[in-house]
């Protein structure tokens, strides 16, 4: 094997591999796709590259690169003398984990609160003592988890800080 295949394969199996994983995360494919052809780059790449080795449309590498941006997942690269935009992925773990963290758990985690507190008022309509009783104690129970998470995370991402 020579080694421009050698290198095609293993970026294939990373770009798998980040596929893979945003899927796990419930996010596009793509946006794993367009992150692991970034990370197994040595160089920076324009969108463009990103449409044509993935076979996507400009769209779809736009919003998955905004989404990773945000993220904190890629950085834009730009050149003297070339008005072009350059992508890298950004692979420091403690970046990636506060970027999902903060845009994707914590979100999640405050709109479940607001949920809960819902449940909580819509409880007074249950007429049966017993069922209402069991709601009440699941309710309690999602928001001690809740509280958990909240605790947790920051630890996490000092944890896998570098």
């Amino acid at each position: 094997m020579n080694t421009k295949e050698g290198t095609a394969a293993i970026d294939e199996r990373l770009i798998s591999f980040f596929r893979d994983g945003v899927r796990l995360l419930g996010m596009p494919k793509s946006v794993g796709e367009i992150f692991g052809v970034l990370y197994a780059s040595p160089e920076p790449l324009m969108m463009l590259d990103l449409v044509d080795r993935l076979s996507i449309s400009k769209g779809s590498a736009s919003q998955g690169l905004k989404m990773l941006r945000t993220l904190g997942a890629v950085r834009e690269v730009n050149y003297d003398n070339d008005r072009k935009t350059y992508f890298e992925a950004d692979v420091e773990l403690k970046k990636l984990v506060g970027g999902f963290i903060r845009e994707e758990i914590r979100p999640h985690l405050q709109s479940g609160q607001k949920k809960l507190k819902e449940l909580e008022c819509e409880l007074s309509t249950i007429n049966d003592p017993e069922l209402r009783e069991f709601y009440d104690e699941r309710i309690q129970r999602l928001d001690r988890w809740s509280g958990k998470a909240n605790l947790v995370l920051p630890l996490l991402q000092k944890f896998l800080g570098e």
